[in-house]
């Protein structure tokens, strides 16, 4: 994908001189930066950690403290308008986005205030994403689309009480006009992912009103009381989604009345969860150096992912910076990656290897030197032996953070792009590293081919469904579709030979 970028004059936008030092936030899910006051970044990362809690309260998962590379890192910029130029694409309507990736995913976001314990309209867009970024990272399930949207609209216009409560569940002003003046969705669309996308009507629809209000109403509607539990339980045993619909709603007509009829409600039921219940770990803010807040904008422009072209203009910067700073490991790391970026191979590996001779655990030059050398393994005179030099640093990384995905992933993919059989070690690492990044969608498709190569036709299947059935549609979710029906075909296959074999 091309991305569009300012060059130049982000750097300026970034660094302006009267704007506040960076700030960096580090607490159990997330990493922020921000060149804003410090009880502005604190508090902005304390309401994260709470939402994230509410969640995993009311979903009643274990608390668990992240590796550390699989947290979101948030990048707080100064407006929508840095938003937008980060976004690229010359989109005028981004108030912020996020990426997920293994091991990288990202925000970006414009500034906060400590002040406001009501979110910004790009700051629910944050929540919402997050939404997302929790569900299919607490099930390997595939969810239709409007449980999933319903979901991330629910939990995504969360209220933060000054006594440290959060309510979510609340109405959104966007949907409540979206439910009165959009294009309604039949219910038979609503309920069936596939039949939506493919009679989609081109004007705008009220798909993600309808799926906040059906959510909601599923939740607090005593007549339809343990409906949810049961639809979900039928959805995880294989039942088609409108199948399971009928069983656990039962007539859709009748869903679709009862629905109308609970929007009409002068007042709605939500949760707030009092302080007491939303318990969150330590946030420790530090004031950036020098260096580190210099090299800022181009981390994150780097971060953010750039074309050739685009990494050949940012290079310059990242040069100049390390110039002027040249004992910052931090910086040194950013280098390389602007360097590896750029096609430089040999000068990625050498910023790299001076980052790790001033701080031999800096993750990101780690990161680029593997990328490099993996880079530089493909062409080698001495194949074999350049692509276990590549693993030695990806091996040396892991032993740092056991748990970081990308290590994992890059063993694996060493020896598929060595054109050798991956040994059992590698697959399993890949397969951890889906475990814990599960929104990966190229890791994803990267373990369900590896499946398919292996027959375990099942297992590609069921890695498959969050893929084919994802509430985000691209063109991997046509392609993934179809593999997902080739593993199923060929998964029923194999059962009825090993029946009839039986039999037999």
């Amino acid at each position: 994908m091309i991305r569009i970028f300012l060059s130049g004059l982000l750097f300026l936008i970034f660094m302006s001189p009267a704007q506040a030092a960076w700030h960096e936030a580090s607490s159990d899910h997330f990493l922020v930066y921000s060149n804003q006051k410090e009880k502005d970044v604190r508090a902005f990362s304390e309401r994260l950690e709470r939402y994230h809690e509410t969640m995993r309260f009311l979903f009643n998962r274990p608390a668990t403290k992240l590796s550390p590379s699989n947290r979101v890192t948030i990048y707080v910029v100064n407006n929508i308008g840095d938003v937008r130029d980060l976004y690229g694409d010359g989109n005028k309507y981004v108030g912020g986005f996020y990426i997920p990736r293994a091991g990288g995913s990202l925000a970006i976001v414009p500034k906060v205030k400590s002040s406001r314990y009501e979110m910004s309209p790009s700051e629910l867009i944050l929540l919402h994403e997050y939404a997302h970024h929790f569900l299919i990272g607490s099930s390997a399930r595939a969810y239709p689309r409007w449980l999933s949207e319903g979901f991330a609209e629910f939990y995504g216009t969360a209220k933060f009480g000054s006594d440290g409560s959060v309510s979510v569940g609340l109405p959104s002003k966007g949907r409540a006009y979206e439910l009165a003046l959009a294009r309604d969705v039949p219910m038979e669309l609503l309920l069936d992912t596939k039949a939506y996308a493919e009679n989609k009507s081109k004007r705008y629809d009220s798909f993600y009103g309808q799926s906040w209000a059906l959510y909601h109403m599923l939740h607090f509607s005593s007549e339809r009381k343990g409906q949810m539990k049961t639809y979900v339980a039928k959805l995880a045993q294989g039942v088609d989604e409108m199948t399971a619909a009928q069983q656990a709603f039962g007539d859709i007509k009748q869903l679709d009345k009862d629905l109308s009829r609970y929007l009409r409600q002068r007042r709605i039921t939500t949760y707030r969860i009092p302080s007491e219940y939303i318990k969150i770990g330590n946030i420790d803010v530090r004031r950036l150096r020098a260096g580190e807040a210099a090299i800022m904008p181009i981390l994150t422009r780097s971060k953010r992912g750039v074309n050739k072209e685009q990494a050949a203009e940012l290079l310059p910067e990242a040069r100049a910076v390390a110039a002027q700073y040249p004992n910052d490991p931090a910086v040194l790391a950013a280098l390389a990656e602007a360097e590896y970026d750029t096609g430089n191979n040999a000068e990625a590996i050498a910023a790299a290897e001076q980052a790790l001779a001033l701080d031999p655990n800096i993750i990101n030059a780690h990161i680029q030197k593997g990328y490099a050398l993996a880079r530089i393994a493909a062409g080698a005179d001495d194949e074999a032996a350049a692509w276990k030099n590549m693993r030695r640093q990806f091996v040396k990384l892991n032993k740092i953070e056991n748990d970081h995905p990308i290590p994992l992933i890059q063993f694996y993919r060493s020896y598929r792009d060595q054109g050798v059989e991956p040994p059992a070690i590698a697959i399993d690492g890949l397969a951890r590293a889906l475990e814990l990044a599960p929104y990966d969608n190229a890791l994803r498709w990267m373990m369900a081919n590896e499946f398919m190569q292996q027959e375990k036709y099942e297992w590609a299947a069921h890695t498959l469904g969050p893929l084919a059935y994802s509430p985000h549609q691209s063109d991997m979710t046509e392609v993934a579709l179809t593999l997902l029906k080739e593993a199923e075909a060929k998964a029923l296959e194999a059962k009825n030979h090993k029946e009839n074999a039986v039999g037999s």
